[in-house]
């Protein structure tokens, strides 16, 4: 049963006790802990975690989800950041069906839930940090080049302008709309998508910025830069479009006259 949970094997688990209710008391005798115990310090899924059992050391239900996990799967999760994400999940998952004693509980150490969970998450919290700031400086690069170009696209527009009344060349035209359109668009995404990732680059890095702040700025901004190089994309293409059929001047045919 041990085993079953510290592997995730939750519905092996649930039908196990369905069979024997008696088996929701097995403990891990080398180490003293309930059964619940291990599943919320392994991250799996457990049943009801409204008791107030503790272990040898006084860690109740709170303390054991505020420790960090064993295997730390980082092929689980994409980066470090997103991985302390998980944890403070969790805890507030736990945190939010136990009961109201339990959050003041101490250990032999003296140690509250909440003062633990900071404890041993520490190093996590640094290494999200590090990977954080390191992605987003790369990305930041990215973005930067793309609103240069984009900005200095928008101001040399392809076909040039009219002398008499300086207007677009090929403003009337359909494919000249896509390329305003796509330009526009693109310079919007890259600056939005920048604001992010300088958002991101000035936080504070605090156990709560993990849970949604931190991740939300990172999603919109690579969605945005996603965006932006898709609309480059349709903006290069349709500039060189307008450049091969449009400014590109017919060759005349030099058709012979035939005197009758």
């Amino acid at each position: 049963m041990i085993e079953a949970v510290k592997q995730g094997r939750v519905e092996f688990v649930t039908d196990i006790l369905k069979a024997c209710p008696g088996l929701v008391w097995c403990i891990e005798k080398s180490k003293d802990q309930h059964i619940f115990m291990v599943a919320v310090l392994c991250r799996s899924p457990a049943m009801n975690l409204s008791f107030t059992m503790v272990d040898r050391d006084k860690n109740n239900i709170l303390h054991f989800a505020a420790m960090l996990e064993p295997s730390a799967r980082l092929n689980t999760v994409p980066g470090v950041a997103f991985l302390m994400q998980r944890e403070v999940q969790w805890y507030k998952e736990v945190e939010s069906i136990v009961h109201p004693s339990i959050l003041e509980g101490t250990n032999t150490n003296g140690k509250r839930p909440r003062e633990l969970f900071t404890e041993s998450h520490k190093e996590l919290v640094k290494e999200g940090e590090k990977w954080m700031k390191g992605t987003t400086s790369s990305c930041t690069v990215v973005a930067a080049l793309i609103v240069t170009i984009m900005f200095t696209t928008a101001i040399t527009v392809p076909g040039g302008n009219k002398q008499d009344s300086s207007m677009p060349t090929f403003l009337n035209e359909k494919v000249f709309m896509v390329f305003i359109i796509s330009d526009a668009l693109s310079l919007l995404s890259t600056s939005t998508s920048l604001l992010m990732f300088l958002c991101i680059l000035t936080s504070r890095y605090v156990e709560e910025d993990f849970l949604i702040s931190l991740p939300k700025k990172m999603i919109v901004g690579l969605s945005t830069l996603i965006l932006s190089i898709a609309t480059m994309m349709i903006t290069f293409w349709t500039n060189e479009g307008i450049n091969i059929f449009y400014t590109t001047l017919p060759i005349p045919l030099c058709v012979p006259q035939i005197k009758t």
